[in-house]
């Protein structure tokens, strides 16, 4: 009796735990083993678990990044409102932005260079999309919870966000991106030498693959914790 009654300790909820039955509750019950009195983390381990906080000014800078980038949008947003009434400062500014060349001269906006400009804006929301995932999803799942399970604002993405989730995502945003890049690239394409088509070509299949590869590796291990 002594033996077993040294071997009970508390867990969760007052439950008591004996033996073998203390990892089987638990996962059955999906609440974290308790550790038993006396065997709390040290100094080490707590400074270790501590050391997560170093990120949070990592967060914070590209939250200004972000800043940079809708300021960006913004500029480039006005000058194409102002080339349409007809500026040519801003129809210059423009051009010498996407990179834009014509053996004939350019006096108003065209077809192409309209395409080309909001291309480049599209680009630079989901860049905004990708910082937006990298700093509410990396901070959810390597810093701290945010609890906003009962947000009304909460993303949908948000419930179901781990390490594996937030890889796959971010391969994800990049392929688009890169594709964003690509079209701008081709639908420019006079301006481009061949070798610079063909790497952007190369480059956007292997960010193809390399997604593929993340996906399959992560249903794999999901596989692997379902049985």
């Amino acid at each position: 009796m002594p033996k077993l009654t040294q071997r009970l300790w508390r867990g969760p909820q007052g439950l008591p735990r004996i033996g073998g039955l203390v990892l089987t509750i638990a996962r059955m019950s999906n609440l974290p083993p308790f550790p038993p009195p006396g065997l709390r983390p040290n100094f080490v381990a707590q400074l270790i678990f501590a050391s997560r906080w170093l990120q949070l000014p990592l967060y914070l800078g590209l939250i200004l990044a972000q800043g940079l980038y809708v300021y960006h949008f913004w500029v480039e947003l006005i000058h194409l409102l102002e080339a349409a009434f007809g500026s040519q400062n801003a129809l210059q500014e423009l051009i010498s932005s996407i990179g834009y060349k014509s053996d004939i001269a350019i006096n108003g906006l065209n077809e192409t260079i309209i395409m080309l400009v909001v291309l480049a804006l599209i680009d630079v929301v989901m860049i905004s999309n990708l910082l937006i995932m990298v700093i509410i999803g990396g901070y959810e799942t390597f810093v701290s919870r945010m609890y906003l399970e009962n947000h009304p604002d909460q993303p949908e993405w948000l419930n179901h966000v781990n390490a594996s989730v937030l890889k796959v995502k971010l391969a994800t945003a990049i392929i688009g991106i890169s594709s964003i890049h690509l079209l701008k690239t081709f639908i420019n394409a006079a301006n481009y030498d061949v070798k610079v088509l063909m790497w952007q070509s190369i480059i956007h299949i292997t960010f193809l693959l390399s997604a593929m590869a993340i996906a399959y590796t992560d249903r794999l291990m999901t596989n692997n914790n379902q049985h």
